[in-house]
């Protein structure tokens, strides 16, 4: 369950940093409130999952499942660029957090 509850929290990681672009310094009353709401249930996901997830591998694959989740989201909706050298370092977060998860 704590795995899951990680994975999701990464997840709301990716949609609080999309929040926090679109809030445009918090001047926009929406996307600032999905920032703050996605925030505090992001991490309200870690802390129950650091309750049985050795801190190093639990923070790592909560912080690598918002990078790719948020890197993903801004090629899709920002126009930001996906060459393959950007698909290349992905991937290897990614590999690095699967070799954290398969150690622990």
């Amino acid at each position: 369950m704590a795995w899951i509850v990680l994975v999701v929290s990464g997840l709301l990681e990716a949609v609080w940093a999309t929040a926090l672009t679109a809030s445009q310094g918090f001047t926009r009353l929406w996307p600032s409130v999905v920032f703050g709401v996605a925030l505090v249930l992001s991490m309200g996901g870690l802390a129950f999952a650091l309750r049985t997830i050795p801190l190093g591998t639990g923070y790592a694959v909560w912080v690598a499942v918002g990078v790719v989740g948020t890197a993903l989201v801004g090629a899709a909706l920002s126009g930001e660029g996906m060459g393959p050298a950007r698909v290349l370092c992905l991937v290897l977060i990614v590999a690095g957090v699967v070799g954290l998860k398969l150690l622990h």
